[in-house]
């Protein structure tokens, strides 16, 4: 007996992190890894996480709309969401606040082929077009048809489920909502096309955060979250500063995306990674709470504080 209390005594003297555990951390990713999440890769890599006394894990989901739930059940301490469907998920009662930012840019697109026919948004008078989910997508498209003088009966909307490149490639549609900038123009290119994008925010759109950090509001007074974001912004700015150094890490971190889609996918990710995660732009919350209610998305815009906080 005293012999294993003596050994006990001996590993806690030579391995601190068995007498002192960093407080552990689960966060709820919104989709597969991939480049848009670099900032939380590579502050795994370089340890920054460890030397802010956290142990955090990130969890693909296996099903993705139940991620603003996973977290409001406490099933996850943070979960990766989109800033639009921050509004719907409030409008239903989910608890969930935004404690801070990871894409501070749209990376939605309408998507067309550049040497198809459709060469402005007015061509798209009487096309087809291809979308994923319905929902805040259709809400885009109809607002940036309006800036080009068209309506929302002008078009035909297609599901072509997740075929967004694909179905445009192949010719079943004219055009795509919901393409993401840093992906499937790549992906297109690498494929042997050349794909014409439109961004909603110089169509008419608000601009928006494409990826947000959430918890539940029981959650915002615990200090793991400003020590989570303090690694994350730490590696958001070597990510900015030695953005070849920091793909190595991410590659090393996931080997089975060290292709040429994921490296260009990270390299145009970089410039639009929040630098300040923590900072909070309450007028772009307003303006884009304000967009959901004119297009009958919500009844009322809630105030701000009660979708997003700026951690003190």
């Amino acid at each position: 007996m005293l012999r294993k209390f003596i050994l006990a005594a001996a590993l806690s003297l030579t391995l601190p992190g068995l007498a002192s555990a960093n407080d552990k951390l689960t966060v709820m990713l919104e989709w597969f890894v991939n480049p848009d999440h670099a900032p939380m890769v590579v502050a795994q890599s370089l340890g920054l996480f460890e030397k802010d006394g956290l142990d955090v894990t990130l969890v693909p989901p296996s099903d993705p709309s139940m991620v603003p739930r996973m977290v409001a059940s406490g099933k996850a301490d943070i979960g990766i969401h989109y800033q639009p469907n921050l509004y719907l998920d409030h409008d239903a009662g989910v608890d969930i606040v935004r404690f801070g930012t990871l894409v501070s840019t749209p990376l939605n697109t309408l998507m067309t082929l550049a040497d198809g026919p459709v060469k402005t948004l007015a061509d798209l008078k009487g096309r087809k077009v291809g979308f994923s989910v319905a929902g805040i997508e259709d809400a885009l498209i109809a607002t940036m048809l309006k800036d080009a003088g068209l309506t929302r009966d002008d078009i035909t909307l297609v599901n072509v489920n997740f075929a967004l490149t694909q179905s445009l490639m192949s010719g079943q549609v004219d055009a795509t909502i919901g393409a993401f900038r840093n992906f499937e123009l790549t992906q297109m290119k690498l494929d042997g096309a050349e794909g014409k994008a439109f961004y909603p925010e110089e169509n008419g759109v608000p601009a928006y955060d494409e990826l947000i950090y959430v918890t539940r509001r029981d959650m915002l007074s615990d200090d793991r979250l400003p020590r989570f974001l303090d690694a994350v912004e730490q590696a958001t700015i070597y990510i900015t500063n030695h953005p070849d150094a920091a793909w190595q890490l991410f590659a090393k971190a996931y080997p089975d995306l060290d292709d040429d889609l994921n490296h260009q996918a990270f390299i145009d990710s970089v410039a639009r990674f929040a630098k300040r995660p923590a900072a909070l732009d309450t007028g772009r919350y307003q303006r884009f709470g304000a967009f959901m209610v004119e297009n009958g998305l919500i009844k009322a815009a809630p105030a701000v504080s009660d979708i997003a906080v700026e951690l003190p």
